[in-house]
């Protein structure tokens, strides 16, 4: 029988809230206190290389791990908050075993049914390592999406930049126009539609 003093805390955190392109991904991760892993923070304060060496070791270690992918076409029919929270929903309901709550990354928890109970936590990827350990997966896991969309769509680089709005990007943006890959409700994508929509 599992102790009471050891309850399942699941951290949930997002990559890709402000991207001009490219998906949205959620991570919710609990991890197993039996097997503690070294160097969990948040993502962004990680290399890129630290971040592709942690990933695989909390997938071993974690005692459940869900990455949940809300693309282009969803946040534009939702907005990115209501995206970020139905993802973020969709992401702890995935995880087997059940959490008994959940700590999310930021201001706001889900309004949706959740599994468990859950609050939010500002920062909370650089204090909270279940949450640190969500932030690095779903950064590694985005950048490998948009590494392979710029195999689809190498002229706007999102291999570099990674859908971020850098002046590369937006050159790239203005010289091509929007791919598929792109959300059509974020102000540098709908500007550039606008001709078009009248």
């Amino acid at each position: 029988m599992r102790s009471r003093i050891e309850p399942r805390i699941a951290g949930v955190d997002e990559a890709g809230r402000g991207p001009l392109a490219g998906p949205l991904v959620v991570a919710a991760v609990i991890l197993d206190p039996r097997r503690p892993i070294d160097g969990i923070g948040d993502s962004k304060a990680l290399s890129e290389a630290r971040r592709n060496e942690l990933a695989p070791l909390i997938r071993e270690r974690a005692l459940a791990c869900s990455v949940v992918v809300v693309d282009a076409a969803e946040i534009d029919r939702l907005n990115i908050f209501q995206a970020t929270l139905a993802g973020m929903a969709r992401a702890l309901a995935a995880l087997s075993p059940v959490p008994d709550e959940a700590l999310i990354d930021g201001k706001h928890v889900p309004k949706s049914p959740l599994p468990c109970m859950a609050r939010a936590i500002i920062g909370g990827d650089a204090c909270e390592p279940a949450i640190g350990a969500a932030s690095i997966l779903a950064k590694v896991t985005r950048d490998a999406l948009l590494t392979a969309l710029d195999a689809d769509y190498p002229e706007y680089g999102f291999a570099r930049h990674k859908g971020y709005p850098t002046p590369e990007h937006l050159a790239a943006l203005r010289r091509h126009g929007p791919c598929p890959a792109h959300r059509r409700s974020f102000a540098p994508v709908r500007t550039l539609l606008a001709p078009n929509l009248f």
